[in-house]
């Protein structure tokens, strides 16, 4: 049994710039790592952090504006307002912690633009932004006193009264947090780890699809672990696909195409070299998201391809090579050129907008826990995420819970009556087929019948095959050791059928969700 003041579960920009924050009290900290700290998805963001930076011609009522109008005026004003007024200070705290965001020869920042966006506001580092935030958390990380890394350690589940012997239900008051069960891989033990504050900031659900952009570990663990616990998820249908990752059959994770390519002067045309996007949108190319994404899966089956093609070929090859180093060499790794020949694209599921409803503290609905980054729902993506909303929403939130919770901490103690895992009458699970199988069913059922475009009895059909999925694998799981293989399969099960039910409840077209059931959307509260 292990006691930290904080349990961080996950080690992306969230988890980590949380546990910065709360160990400068003197507090100790756990964070833990299902794989390598380098393995989040902060670590494989391309484009960039959206900040109003140029005073000159930007300001925070135009981020404001931009946000809700691509959330489809979904968003909670609160949470847009909290986080555009107080990213430039967070920007400030991640200079200060050694992250490199590209300049001009004046010193400016270079600012890109991205879809949506009315102005040049994206910060960045080449097209590998995310990795170099990562890694220069990681240092940071490693040379803070109180903080303890547990790399290629799982969380089962999180410790609530269901495990002192109490039934907890979705209408139980005061469902409280104790810390989480931790299967170490190496020992294949599961630890108790009792916290007086635990923070699920485990990412996205990218996995629960064949093709996505997210790395392998996005299998939704934490908003499992809180549906499981009985907290609120909300919002899970709206999936953001982005509209461009490198189309080459094979590769999972897909090979993110930057939407500030497309800022920088990228468009979209069909195989034959002819442009499309003035069909969808008057803003062309750098439409938001979802517009996008719907017109390419448009296109592509109007056409019968299996992708479209991204053209920068008309932009000066040196510059285009300066922005974009990452892209240009892997394309040409797969022997294209992209200052000279068009770059083949197809839509990859990308973002959760939803997950674990939190506060503006990033509380959620479960006492002593809070959830921060892509797996909690704070209200600022409504039904689509801006371009480069993520990174910073991550980090504002973290501040905000941050402070919250090292006002409160104090009023907790440990619970000294948690019970060790319960592994009595289980055995070693030898046939790896029954997990990977059912692994690859999900990605299909999801794929097929829960994408882009979607249909009632699509989702219907989804639902019927993820249940029958769900019986088979709660079985497998209660007479077996847990494994990392069989706790994801489980998680990715349950996210699939939180998005699928959520989807199923949205009797509307609106933002990320579209459905051929009800096609038109309603007129905006915003655009009334």
């Amino acid at each position: 049994m292990k006691q930290f003041d904080y349990l961080v579960i996950g080690s992306g920009i969230a988890g980590m710039s949380f546990a910065l924050k709360v160990a400068r009290t003197g507090a100790s900290v756990a964070i833990i790592c299902k794989s390598e700290p380098e393995d989040a998805n902060t670590f494989y963001a391309q484009g960039g952090v959206a900040s109003v930076t140029n005073l000159e011609v930007d300001d925070f009522d135009k981020h404001i504006h931009d946000t809700m109008v691509a959330g489809d005026w979904l968003s909670d004003p609160k949470a847009v307002e909290q986080v555009v007024t107080n990213a430039p200070a967070q920007i400030r705290e991640l200079l200060d912690w050694g992250v490199d965001f590209d300049r001009k020869e004046d010193g400016s920042f270079d600012l890109h633009r991205e879809g949506g966006h009315s102005e040049f506001r994206i910060l960045h580092h080449a097209d590998n932004t995310g990795a170099a935030i990562q890694t220069s958390l990681i240092e940071r990380v490693k040379n803070t006193p109180g903080i303890t890394v547990f790399d290629h350690h799982f969380a089962v589940e999180i410790i609530t009264q269901h495990h002192l012997g109490k039934v907890v239900t979705r209408r139980t008051p005061d469902i409280t947090c104790y810390g989480a069960y931790i299967l170490d891989e190496e020992t294949g033990d599961v630890e108790t780890f009792l916290a007086r504050i635990t923070v699920i900031a485990t990412g996205g659900v990218g996995a629960i699809y064949s093709t996505t952009t997210n790395p392998m570990v996005a299998t939704g663990d934490g908003i499992a672990m809180v549906y499981r616990a009985k907290g609120t998820v909300r919002d899970m249908e709206f999936i953001q696909f982005h509209p461009t990752a490198l189309y080459h059959p094979g590769d999972r994770p897909s090979f993110l195409i930057t939407e500030a390519m497309r800022g920088y002067g990228g468009i979209l045309k069909n195989i034959d070299g002819t442009e499309f996007m003035h069909k969808y949108d008057k803003r062309l190319s750098l439409a938001p998201r979802d517009i996008v994404a719907r017109a390419i899966d448009s296109e592509m089956k109007l056409h019968g391809t299996d992708h479209v093609m991204l053209d920068v070929t008309h932009k000066d090859p040196e510059e285009t090579r300066r922005h974009f180093p990452n892209i240009y060499e892997k394309c040409l790794s797969l022997g294209i050129d992209i200052t000279k020949e068009m770059i083949p694209v197809a839509p990859a599921a990308h973002y959760l907008c939803g997950g674990i409803e939190v506060d503006l503290n990033g509380e959620s609905s479960i006492s002593r826990l809070y959830a921060l980054g892509e797996c909690s729902r704070t209200g600022l993506h409504g039904g689509n995420r801006l371009a480069s909303n993520s990174l910073i929403e991550a980090v504002v939130y973290a501040d905000a819970a941050a402070r919250h919770a090292s006002e409160v901490i104090d009023r907790y103690d440990f619970r000294d009556d948690v019970p060790d895992w319960n592994a009595e009458g289980t055995t070693t699970n030898e046939e790896k087929v029954l997990i990977t199988q059912s692994e690859k069913e999900v990605c299909q059922i999801m794929g097929y019948y829960v994408g882009i475009v979607r249909s009632d009895l699509r989702l219907k059909r989804a639902w019927n095959r993820l249940d029958i999925l769900y019986q088979e694998t709660e079985e497998l799981f209660r007479r077996s050791k847990p494994t990392r293989e069989l706790c994801e399969l489980r998680n990715i099960i349950n996210v699939a059928y939180l998005v699928t039910r959520q989807a199923m409840s949205r009797k509307e077209s609106r933002g990320l969700h579209y459905t051929v059931d009800y096609p038109h959307p309603p007129v905006a509260e915003g655009q009334k």
